[in-house]
């Protein structure tokens, strides 16, 4: 996809972009942390959408034991920062990970291959899933329009948790366990 090229990299994660390494290994420490309170500490973990790769090198550098594996649609972004070139809506991992991190990649999807994705993001999540997704009311109200890319499809929150819903159970704070194999106490898991 030549959306995502380096001028797309340089205007959203370049200085002032949404994320940057530092915001990123919070997030990363607060979800593995989770996982390990969870009782399935990450041993594997697959990034879809890498971009700049921040979750893969966060691993690499805190816990280099753990097998990651970083993809993106991206050419420049896999030439660039050394990822897989796979697209998840058409693309199945072989193998399960234990936590699989999709940050900012399904409302750049259509409907059906959003429907695609998130299937093949069930097939290749063993344990947890870490889902960041800005919905229409986040686009609306919360999303900063000056670092983000709000050329994205716009769906409501009952959307995508409808097609979440059949494999994943919400935890809350983006992150999603694999029905029946996490086992949460009532007031961790969010209530549709």
């Amino acid at each position: 996809m030549s959306r995502f090229d380096d001028a797309y990299y340089r205007r959203y994660y370049g200085d002032g972009g949404v994320h940057d390494h530092a915001r990123i290994g919070h997030l990363a420490t607060a979800v593995h942390e989770l996982c390990a309170w969870w009782e399935v500490p990450p041993e594997s973990m697959l990034d879809v959408g890498a971009g700049v790769g921040m979750w893969r090198d966060w691993y690499v550098a805190t816990h280099p034991h753990v097998r990651t594996l970083s993809i993106d649609v991206s050419e420049h972004a896999c030439t660039t920062w050394g990822h897989e070139q796979h697209d998840i809506a058409t693309w199945t991992p072989s193998q399960t990970f234990d936590l699989v991190v999709c940050h900012s990649v399904l409302h750049y999807l259509d409907d059906a291959a959003v429907a695609a994705a998130i299937e093949h993001l069930a097939t290749a999540t063993r344990y947890v899933l870490y889902l960041e997704l800005p919905t229409e009311h986040d686009l609306l109200e919360l999303v900063d329009p000056e670092r983000s890319d709000m050329e994205v499809f716009r769906r409501t929150g009952t959307w995508y948790r409808r097609l979440l819903e059949p494999w994943f159970q919400q935890a809350g704070a983006g992150l999603w366990v694999r029905r029946g194999a996490v086992a949460l106490f009532e007031l961790e898991a969010a209530r549709p």
